[in-house]
């Protein structure tokens, strides 16, 4: 039996990554070819495989990357090569997005197709800004209407050209449902409002337009129809946005809740390690802010770990392991598992760790409890709080960078401590796109830069160059730890916000709490 080429049309959701469904990850994750649009988050291609080919063929209303033809060509010429292609689309594909034309140009062309239905704009957007499209108090129907009908008929399907507006029965839309939704029709609002009062709806119907609905920098602009046309001009407000017409606008009120979270709109500089970022980045995002990664560091395995497998053949022989980092958790177990050996090779050996994100890595990767965690995750704090007294001819071993402060396994040797210290990676420079963070520093759009290290502190200044370190004296510095704040300070610099609880969750609580500080002031 032959087997047929098939292509996945994959909705991606209305932006915000984390709504995209499991099946349309899946098909991401086993795709040769991703084809994607304007709309659909890039990091949606993070789920990618390494060597997938990655085709962009956005289209905007005044300039496109491909015309639609060129999208169907491709997208059947990769299939008849034998490759899995995911036609990656913002929103759903069947909802003005071109699905049924791909899908139909595919079943021509003899490849089959599966459709992965995705969270349309339409009803996520207003949800976003707070708007229920439909509410047992103000509407009970909703209607999705284009924002526009192109003429060209090279552009529209099987359609001769001039003939769209004319399938517009603007009576019929006008009272459609109690809610009206239209969708691509920012530049067509003028159309839009003046069809709408002439077939009966009020002036003063609310209106809400929802730009970039779930993503970072959602923005929402509430009017009325008489005055939706002024008000998006004064406002320099563009596409692409959801227009939400009805009486539910007015819910927006009191269920407003994604753009007032304490760090709305607010711009951070993660400058974290590639690796180590996701967290930080996340529970900033959950806060409202906008991170903007900026790795200046980033961590790697040391090519040679031939004293981490001696440590590892003799482990029976240490009372502590100490662990001041989730990476070194990470290369531990690596390589344990490298040597065969698992948790039960820890069972008389004692975990020590500096941090609670460490802790919590060395649960998921040993499923081991550390037995000392200090109040404060400093080594200072390790040290004052150290459980066992008497440490004579006791031996320690602690994986840790190749650079990294001595105070911790010196203390120990002062308390006749046995210290084995062995490197297991390294932290190397990681410049970043340095044209685009200093044109925002230049230009004022950057609210917070955050230091988790002393690398990411004296890395940063290397890559932005001293000259350029005048470009931080308007935006909040904030450092995790006092050891870093200090290496910002005689770099230079001041640190408004210190994270005296040395986690990433510490991190963003201060962060929120001195954005809420500064709104209330």
């Amino acid at each position: 039996m032959k087997n047929i080429p098939v292509v996945d049309l994959v909705g991606a959701g209305p932006g915000d990554p984390g709504l995209i469904t499991l099946k349309g990850a899946e098909s991401i994750r086993k795709a040769n070819v991703i084809i994607y649009d304007r709309l659909a988050h890039p990091a949606h291609l993070n789920l990618a495989r390494t060597d997938a080919e990655l085709i962009y063929c956005g289209k905007q209303a005044d300039r496109h990357t491909l015309t639609q033809d060129e999208i169907n060509a491709l997208i059947v010429d990769r299939a008849l090569n034998g490759l899995k292609v995911c036609r990656l689309k913002g929103g759903d594909p069947f909802v003005f997005g071109r699905g049924g034309e791909e899908a139909d140009f595919c079943r021509q062309n003899g490849v089959d197709f599966r459709i992965i239905p995705g969270v349309t704009s339409a009803i996520a957007a207003p949800a976003y800004a707070g708007i229920p499209v439909t509410h047992r108090d103000a509407a009970s129907s909703f209607a999705v209407i284009t924002g526009h009908e192109r003429d060209d008929s090279g552009e529209s399907g099987t359609r001769v050209a001039g003939q769209s507006e004319g399938r517009r029965n603007w009576a019929n839309i006008a009272n459609a449902a109690d809610t009206l939704i239209f969708l691509m029709g920012v530049e067509n609002l003028d159309v839009i409002c003046t069809k709408l009062m002439e077939h009966g709806k009020s002036p003063d119907t609310p209106v809400a337009l929802v730009r970039w609905g779930t993503w970072d920098d959602q923005e929402t602009l509430v009017t009325s129809l008489s005055h939706a046309v002024n008000d998006v001009r004064s406002a320099a407000f563009k596409a692409p946005a959801v227009t939400v017409v009805g009486e539910v606008v007015n819910l927006r009120e009191k269920l407003r809740w994604f753009d007032n979270r304490p760090l709305t709109g607010k711009r951070v500089i993660v400058t974290r390690a590639r690796e180590q970022a996701s967290q930080l980045t996340d529970m900033l995002r959950e806060q409202g802010a906008i991170p903007i990664e900026y790795p200046v560091i980033q961590t790697r395995p040391l090519a040679n770990l031939t004293h981490l497998s001696n440590a590892l053949a003799n482990l029976d022989q240490y009372r502590w392991v100490i662990f001041s980092s989730g990476r070194a958790v990470e290369v531990f177990v690596d390589q344990m598992l490298e040597l065969g050996m698992d948790s039960r090779a820890l069972a008389n050996v004692k975990i020590a760790v500096v941090g609670v994100s460490t802790a919590e890595t060395v649960k998921s990767k040993l499923n081991v409890i550390p037995d000392f965690i200090p109040s404060r995750f400093i080594a200072e704090t390790v040290i004052s709080e150290w459980p066992q007294k008497d440490m004579s001819a006791t031996k320690v071993l602690i994986p840790r960078a190749q650079s990294a402060r001595d105070f911790i396994p010196e203390s120990l040797e002062e308390m006749g401590a046995v210290v084995d210290i062995v490197s297991v990676y390294e932290t190397v420079k990681d410049h970043g796109n340095r044209d685009l963070i200093l044109d925002m520093l230049t230009k004022g759009k950057i609210d917070y830069l955050t230091f988790t290290s002393s690398s990411t502190v004296t890395n940063f200044i290397e890559s932005i160059g001293p000259d350029n370190i005048h470009l931080l004296n308007d935006l909040t510095i904030v450092s995790l730890g006092p050891i870093t704040a200090e290496t910002a300070r005689n770099a230079g610099l001041t640190t408004q916000i210190v994270a005296e609880e040395y986690s990433i969750p510490g991190l963003v609580q201060e962060i929120s709490d001195h954005a809420k500080n500064e709104e209330q002031s």
